[in-house]
């Protein structure tokens, strides 16, 4: 999140800032996420909250995901960068560079 922050200021691009970890994520805007990404892209798969679940869990429908992900918003990637529409998931250099430039 600071790679992206940093850089967004750097570059003088605008944001909003939504911490869904704190201030929590609607089920709506995971439906309009999941309509653009499938739910196992949405996932952040290297953090310890999608680790310490069970494997059956693991195996989740989109329906079962995103209340995993209502229930534990710090499993979804973070940032996720959107106007309309998911833009950016993530820090990617040479895609921030693509799309803000």
């Amino acid at each position: 999140m600071k790679k992206a922050f940093d850089w967004l200021t750097e570059n003088n691009v605008p944001y909003e800032f939504h911490d869904y970890k704190k201030m929590g994520v609607s089920e709506n805007k995971i439906q309009d996420w999941l309509t653009q990404k499938p739910w196992d892209v949405l996932i952040n798969r290297a953090g310890t909250t999608w680790k310490k679940l069970s494997d059956e869990e693991k195996a989740s429908t989109d329906k079962e995901a995103m209340k995993l992900m209502i229930e534990k918003p710090s499993m979804i990637k973070r940032p996720i960068i959107e106007n309309d529409k998911i833009v950016i998931m993530g820090f990617n250099l040479d895609t921030y560079e693509q799309i803000f430039k």
